[in-house]
């Protein structure tokens, strides 16, 4: 997939799902598959067809693009980091899998914010990414002030002959599907909620480094797991996880994320003992994905205290997995 920051490397023309999909949930989702439906269909078809035959009447190729914004609105206002449900290398694994071509990240600084709403439109999704068709959520706001609205979008895109699908807000469970509520759930440990919500399984994606090598003492030893900076965590404590990396089966694992108190450990740390598997993983990019919190973070009177709970969570592990199979 075609990552880029500087519109002037853009593929064009394109066909664009538009908004800052941090987490690319059921609703993104939604507002992602309209794009794909576009760009597969030439004109006079109503049926897609093969990805690699996307053209349109001037015979160019229409590429499946989701333009977002970086850094994160957020941040850009408040002046503080914000942290993501799916930093970029996590968001384009997810947009691949969902047949994204490209991904464009638009530099979201002074100069974008102060452009109007018609100023938009003009300069960034015609002028610079020649948008065959434009998909948006109900609730997006755009340009200076966030003074456009979708229906904004809307008018102004018809001008210039574009077609532009507003998707109505997606709900789970009578709840509104949101970043918002899945970083709340994963911040109270109801990972089954958030999963719900995104339609997948709540990942974290690293590189295994060395750590201080404890879990091997009390016979669990674990990957320690270097996560993105600006990766949202869930809350402390103890998870049932699939593990995967590439060439290799997924595998059970049991994840800890904390600060260790019972061997008095004074940093935040993601590790992962996995199940019936031993070999070495240092320097391998491994994608955790978390099933069922089973435990908040505590400290032990003793290690030989800490060696049973870590057993007990191996065996729940075990049988959360063999009840889902």
């Amino acid at each position: 997939m075609w990552v880029t920051s500087s519109l002037a490397t853009a593929l064009t023309p394109t066909a664009v799902a538009l908004g800052n999909f941090d987490g690319i949930h059921r609703g993104h989702q939604q507002v992602i598959h309209p794009i794909l439906q576009h760009s597969s269909l030439l004109p006079g078809q109503s049926e897609p067809i093969n990805p690699q035959e996307r053209v349109n009447q001037k015979g160019n190729h229409i590429y499946p693009t989701l333009a977002t914004f970086y850094p994160h609105p957020r941040e850009f206002f408040s002046g503080q980091p914000w942290k993501l449900l799916t930093p970029k290398p996590e968001k384009v694994d997810q947009l691949q899998r969902l047949g994204i071509e490209q991904l464009v990240l638009l530099p979201f600084d002074r100069e974008l914010a102060a452009l109007s709403p018609e100023q938009f439109v003009d300069k960034i999704l015609i002028e610079q990414l020649r948008a065959t068709h434009v998909s948006i959520g109900e609730d997006f706001r755009f340009g200076y002030r966030r003074t456009g609205t979708a229906k904004d979008l809307h008018a102004i895109a018809a001008t210039y002959g574009v077609q532009v699908t507003i998707v109505t807000i997606q709900t789970c469970q009578g709840e509104r599907i949101s970043s918002s509520l899945i970083r709340q759930s994963l911040e109270e440990g109801d990972i089954l909620k958030a999963n719900r919500l995104l339609g997948r399984p709540y990942s974290i994606m690293g590189q295994v480094v060395k750590g201080q090598q404890l879990g091997r003492t009390l016979g669990f030893p674990t990957a320690n797991l270097e996560w993105f900076p600006d990766k949202f965590l869930p809350r402390n404590g103890v998870y049932c996880v699939r593990v995967s990396r590439p060439s290799f089966p997924d595998q059970w694992g049991v994840m800890n994320i904390g600060e260790r108190p019972t061997v008095k450990g004074t940093c935040l740390t993601v590790e992962i003992h996995l199940l019936n598997w031993s070999g070495d993983l240092y320097g391998q990019t491994i994608t955790v994905s978390l099933e069922q919190f089973l435990r908040p973070e505590q400290k032990f009177a003793s290690l030989d205290e800490l060696r049973k709970q870590i057993q007990a969570d191996c065996a729940a592990t075990i049988t959360f997995f063999e009840t889902q199979e």
